[in-house]
């Protein structure tokens, strides 16, 4: 059980059938209290007296002129006040006074035959009461250590007569019937108050837990969003973590972008001293051609300078790609991202490499998320359009006749990255130059200076991605024919929804 929620919910049960249940033991308490045996002794009075009166009435039917039956109202007293525990009573006439007495219940050594002489006044005041009004009178003393509780009732066929009864009941009684009753409305009202307040603590806590959520489902996508305080302790606790969290992530993402950029800059350094080398010689060669090519022109006839000379403008523009391709290497990159519609942006470089692919009998196929143009994504379509073409036509100039070069695009929002991938069936790259495959001037073609690897790879870095390569067929054979196991080139650039 993990849900707090449910945790509250179930203390606040367990709280309410805990009240309920000590109220019913305080109910209990109360009925078998001493205020209900106030109430017991009082109605086991009257009702005895009652009986007395009513049984009388049907044995003597109608008003009698004569006097009361006496030896009739001894048994009855005597019959009624023996099923009635610690009861006495008799039958009081206005002109004879106490006609008759019984005790039957009385626990003593003897019977007990007399009217107590102390309770004699109440007794009488009662019965003088009750027929004078014709209607049953009650009349309750309270005393130090016990109340005193007389009933008196008419009998309806001797008027001036009535039948009284008498018990007694512990003095403390009405107090403690008080009190029980008081006890109860204060636990009822704590009940009714514990439950509002949990059910006040239950609201609050779940409208700032909403709060919370909804803050955090609103958050900028690859952004921590600052929480504020909730006012309760242990939520706060959690919101003060979050969000030094969230300081302590974005510090480290600027730390990381500090070291890619110096590793960056790294990478730049150290394929630059071993360039040095590379640009020196392949500046040598055409400009030892241009040489040759000049000083056999001297030596020649006029007719043959044209061929020197478009020899050596030939050469001219090789250096001058050269130089363009370094430029481009050593100048750091000045990105401008926009939201790019990758479908037709991966077809406009299939059309750029077409013209070399039809020249060599080079099939062109575009697949994956570009194909279905729904995808789009967020990059330099510019220095990413050089990284793909230096691709593609790599691919296209290691393909065999009649090969064919694939170019794919996926999105993946949960890794948050967009890739692209060039492939191709032909022999792919060689083992001894994997090593140094992206490094300029690498190359396993006569004609080729290696700078087109390199700078999709300074592509790549610039966007805070990766150039990768694999074979395009894993444990297939390497270099040397077109039967190859191919080559897979594949750019990882960060992506975003734009």
């Amino acid at each position: 059980m993990r849900s707090l929620r449910v945790q509250l919910i179930l203390f606040w049960a367990f709280l309410l059938a805990a009240c309920a249940l000590v109220a019913a033991i305080i109910g209990v308490l109360y009925q078998t209290g001493p205020g209900a045996q106030v109430a017991a002794s009082q109605e086991s009075a009257t009702q005895a007296c009652d009986d007395i009166a009513t049984r009388y009435a049907k044995s003597v039917p109608g008003v009698a002129a004569d006097a009361p039956q006496i030896d009739l109202l001894r048994v009855l007293l005597h019959v009624v006040l023996l099923e009635a525990p610690q009861v006495e009573g008799g039958v009081w006439s206005a002109s004879s006074g106490m006609l008759a007495y019984a005790y039957p219940t009385y626990e003593g050594s003897s019977a007990k035959v007399d009217v107590p002489a102390a309770e004699s006044p109440l007794i009488t005041e009662t019965a003088r009461q009750a027929a004078g009004t014709g209607r049953p009178a009650l009349n309750l003393v309270r005393g130090s250590r016990e109340v005193l509780i007389v009933a008196a009732c008419p009998l309806a066929a001797h008027p001036g007569t009535a039948v009284w009864t008498m018990t007694r009941a512990h003095a403390g009684a009405i107090a403690a019937q008080e009190s029980l009753r008081n006890g109860i409305a204060v636990l009822a009202l704590l009940v009714v108050a514990s439950g509002a307040w949990l059910g006040w603590v239950l609201l609050r806590g779940q409208r700032q837990i909403r709060r919370l959520e909804e803050a955090l489902a609103g958050a900028a996508d690859g952004t921590v969003p600052r929480l504020e305080p909730t006012g309760i302790r242990e939520l706060d606790r959690i919101v003060d973590g979050f969000n030094a969290f969230g300081t302590r992530l974005q510090e480290a993402r600027a730390r990381l972008k500090e070291a890619l950029a110096q590793r960056h800059r790294d990478l730049r350094l150290t394929a630059l001293g071993r360039m040095t080398a590379s640009v020196a010689h392949e500046i040598r060669n055409p400009i030892a051609a241009m040489r040759l090519k000049a000083e056999n022109a001297l030596a020649a006839p006029p007719a043959r300078h044209a061929d020197a000379l478009a020899a050596i403008i030939t050469q001219i523009d090789r250096l001058e790609g050269l130089v363009q391709s370094l430029l481009a290497l050593v100048q750091p990159l000045n990105l401008q991202t926009r939201s790019v519609a990758l479908a037709p942006w991966l077809q406009e470089r299939l059309d750029t490499a077409r013209p070399a692919a039809e020249a060599r009998g080079v099939r062109l196929a575009l697949q994956g998320d570009g194909a279905a143009g729904a995808a789009e994504a967020v990059f330099d379509p510019a220095h990413a359009a050089r990284a793909i073409d230096n691709l593609l036509d790599n691919a296209v100039r290691h393909a065999p006749e009649g090969g064919e070069v694939l170019l794919s695009c996926r999105v993946d929002a949960a890794r948050s990255t967009c890739t692209l991938v060039v492939e191709d069936d032909g022999p792919g790259v060689p083992e001894a130059l994997q090593a140094q495959l992206f490094e300029p001037f690498a190359t396993g073609r006569a004609d080729g200076n290696g700078l087109g690897l390199a700078l999709a790879r300074e592509v790549a870095l610039a966007h805070g991605g990766e150039l990768h390569y694999a074979p395009r067929h894993a444990g297939g054979p390497q270099g040397g024919n077109g039967n190859g196991s191919g080559a897979r080139f594949t750019l990882e650039l960060p992506w975003r929804a734009s």
